[in-house]
C-alpha cells in the first residue's frame, strides 16, 4: 500500500529494476533495421479465403466473400447476386480463392492476367467493374473464355497442366503452363489465328484428359488429349475436327474422369439431351466424328455441349 500510494517510490523502483536489466543484459544489439521494401509481398497482406467471382455478359467483373451468400431453405426466392444493366446477364460465377491466377484469353487469340485478389470486391448489389479497365485488351478485341488456374509459382504444378484451345474453324491447340507462368501487362498471344477464324474456348489440362469437340451441325467429337502435341505460344495448332465449308465448332469439353460422366448438348430452339460420355467412342483427333444430336427445324442448330 506505501508503493502504491507514492508516486516517487514507484519511480524508484521502475528505474532500479532497469538499471539491473541494463547491467545484466546489456550488449550488442543484434537486429537490423533497415528501411526496404524488396521484401515486401502485397499477397502476404491478403487472407487466402474463397471467393465468389461472377463475369456478365458484357464484361463486368467483381469478387465477394462466400459468406455474402447465406444458405436458405429450398422454395425461396433466393437473394440477389448481382445489379446489372438492362439487357446484360450473369454469364459466369464460379469460386476460387484470393491467391488463385486467372487467364483472360481473347477472340485473336492473346491471353491476359489477373489474380483473383486485383479484382475488385464488390457487395451483392454492386455491378463491379469493367474488365477492360483492369486489363489491356487490345481495341477491337474481346474476351472469349477465361481459365482459373491455382498457381502460376509452382514448377510441378505448371509443367503437369496444359491449356488447350479450340477455334471456330476446328484447329486445336495445346501449351504447357509453364509458358503462362511470366505474367505481362499487355498480354501476349496464346494462339495464332488465321484470317477468318476466331478462338472458341481455351481450357486446363491436367494431361489425362479426355476432349470433345461440337459443331452446330449436332456432330461432335471424342479424342484423348495426348492427340494433340505440346506445341509453342506463336503457333496455329492442328486440326481437331474436320468440318464442312460452312459449319463450324460450338463448344470444346475437357473432362478429366469420364467414367459415368455426362455431357448436356443444347440447341438454338431450347432442347436439350444428356448422354454418357462412354456413348462417344474415342477416335483421332481431326475426323468428322459423330452424332451427338439430330438436327432438325424443330430443334435448331446445336449451340453448346457442356459437361454436368
Amino acid at each position: 500500500r506505501d508503493i502504491l500510494s507514492d508516486r516517487g517510490r514507484q519511480a524508484q523502483i521502475i528505474e532500479e529494476e532497469l538499471l539491473d536489466l541494463k547491467d545484466r543484459y546489456n550488449d550488442e544489439r543484434r537486429t537490423q533495421v533497415v528501411h526496404s521494401a524488396e521484401d515486401f509481398n502485397i499477397e502476404d497482406m491478403i487472407a487466402d479465403e474463397d471467393v465468389v467471382v461472377t463475369i456478365t455478359n458484357s464484361g463486368f467483373i467483381k469478387r465477394m466473400p462466400v459468406s455474402g451468400y447465406r444458405r436458405q431453405r429450398r422454395g425461396g426466392k433466393g437473394m440477389k447476386g448481382t445489379t446489372t444493366k438492362e439487357g446484360d446477364f450473369v454469364e459466369h460465377l464460379f469460386v476460387a480463392t484470393n491467391h488463385n491466377s486467372i487467364l483472360f484469353f481473347t477472340e485473336k487469340g492473346n491471353c491476359y492476367w489477373l489474380r483473383v485478389y486485383e479484382i475488385p470486391e464488390g457487395s451483392r448489389l454492386s455491378r463491379g467493374r469493367a474488365i477492360v479497365n483492369l486489363i489491356d485488351i487490345e481495341k477491337g478485341d474481346r474476351i472469349m473464355t477465361f481459365v482459373p488456374v491455382k498457381t502460376l509459382e509452382d514448377e510441378e504444378y505448371i509443367n503437369n497442366h496444359s491449356i488447350i484451345m479450340a477455334t471456330r474453324e476446328g484447329q486445336v491447340k495445346k501449351t504447357t503452363l509453364e509458358a503462362y507462368s511470366r505474367p505481362r501487362r499487355d498480354g501476349i498471344i496464346a494462339i495464332n489465328i488465321k484470317e477468318g477464324d476466331s478462338l472458341l474456348n481455351a481450357s486446363l489440362t491436367d494431361g489425362d484428359s479426355t476432349i470433345i469437340l461440337a459443331n452446330k451441325s449436332g456432330r461432335a467429337i471424342r479424342f484423348h488429349e495426348k492427340q494433340v502435341r505440346d506445341m509453342g505460344r506463336n503457333t496455329s495448332g492442328v486440326r481437331g475436327m474436320n468440318l464442312d465449308a460452312k459449319d463450324e465448332l460450338v463448344d470444346m469439353v475437357v473432362i478429366k474422369n469420364t467414367h459415368e460422366a455426362t455431357v448436356l448438348a443444347i440447341s438454338e430452339n431450347g432442347f436439350g439431351k444428356r448422354s454418357l460420355v462412354d456413348d462417344y467412342r474415342e477416335q483421332s483427333r481431326g475426323g468428322k466424328g459423330v452424332i451427338t444430336l439430330k438436327v432438325t427445324p424443330k430443334t435448331g442448330k446445336l449451340i453448346a455441349l457442356k459437361e454436368v
